[in-house]
């Protein structure tokens, strides 16, 4: 078998396969129909000489060829999106590019808006997708489906094996309602514990500062939970909850939401925000140019 005699096409199609295991949803990470998938999968079948995917129950199971080829055949790609991707040089001004980017609504509030605030005149033709932090973070960045992850060291230890680079540290603090009149002059432990709660509940990940606080042994009145670190200053707006809150979210939003800030009466231990690449981008202009923006704005 010679690769001038093969349509390499269908190894995008084999590759988006075996990572799926469903050709309906293979078919829709490629944005084609599910007839023309199948037709793919028909025609690899036939060059392996190997059923490559079997029906186990109601999913499809690779085989061990198929196993086999899962490695091989992404190195491979990888290896030609890299070449396609190479370009002498980036000219913020003149480039068309869209990069893709991981983060909390807390990261893009606090740390990203000041990236695309200047994005219209220095960068006119570069697009920024913002994606939320879901549970398959590592499998995009892996997979060159994003290009930047931000993400708390403290939370996941296996994305360090990615280059990156640290942006901030910070801490965390609480917030009430400014017309709260049951703390008085400071946030006592006693208070803090008396009053109700407003948690974060996020998803994919824990809340930092919520296991740290378990593990002090902090027992609270949790009345509400949200899966948004921007929504909680506002949430405590005419009520008597309080909330544990970033601290420059607590800056940018406490006039608006009308909140009070409060230091913590616990010694929580700061996050720090680190931006991830994959290998691939290290040296490619354009990704360093971004890189090197969000860097900059980290320490506004």
């Amino acid at each position: 078998m010679r690769a001038e005699h093969t349509d390499l096409n269908l190894l995008v199609a084999l590759d988006a396969l075996l990572r799926e295991e469903n050709v309906t949803r293979a078919a829709h990470h490629l944005s084609i129909g599910q007839p023309a998938m199948s037709a793919s999968l028909a025609r690899l079948r036939r060059l392996f000489n190997d059923p490559l995917l079997v029906r186990s129950g109601r999913a499809l199971v690779p085989t061990p060829l198929a196993r086999s080829l899962a490695v091989p055949v992404r190195s491979l790609l990888d290896g030609v999106e890299e070449l396609l991707a190479r370009r002498p040089d980036f000219d913020p001004a003149t480039a068309h590019r869209s990069f893709a980017v991981i983060a909390t609504d807390y990261v893009t509030l606090v740390l990203l808006r000041h990236v695309i605030g200047t994005l219209g005149a220095e960068a006119p033709g570069v697009q920024v997708r913002i994606r939320p932090l879901n549970r398959s973070y590592r499998e995009e960045l892996e997979h060159h489906e994003a290009d930047l992850l931000i993400l708390p060291r403290e939370v996941d230890a296996g994305v360090l094996r990615h280059p990156h680079r640290t942006l901030f540290t910070e801490r965390f603090v609480c917030v009430t309602w400014s017309g709260n009149r049951e703390v008085d002059g400071q946030m006592t432990r006693e208070t803090f514990c008396r009053l109700p709660h407003l948690a974060y509940a996020p998803e994919p990940l824990p809340s930092l500062a919520e296991l740290a606080l378990s593990g002090l042994g902090v027992v609270r009145d949790i009345e509400v939970t949200t899966q948004s670190f921007v929504l909680a200053p506002f949430l405590v707006r005419g009520t008597r909850l309080v909330a544990v809150v970033h601290e420059r979210v607590a800056q940018a939003l406490a006039e608006a939401a009308d909140a009070r800030i409060w230091e913590l009466p616990f010694d929580l231990q700061p996050v720090t925000e680190v931006m991830y690449w994959h290998p691939r981008a290290e040296d490619d202009a354009g990704h360093r140019w971004l890189r090197d923006r969000i860097a900059a704005a980290a320490v506004l």
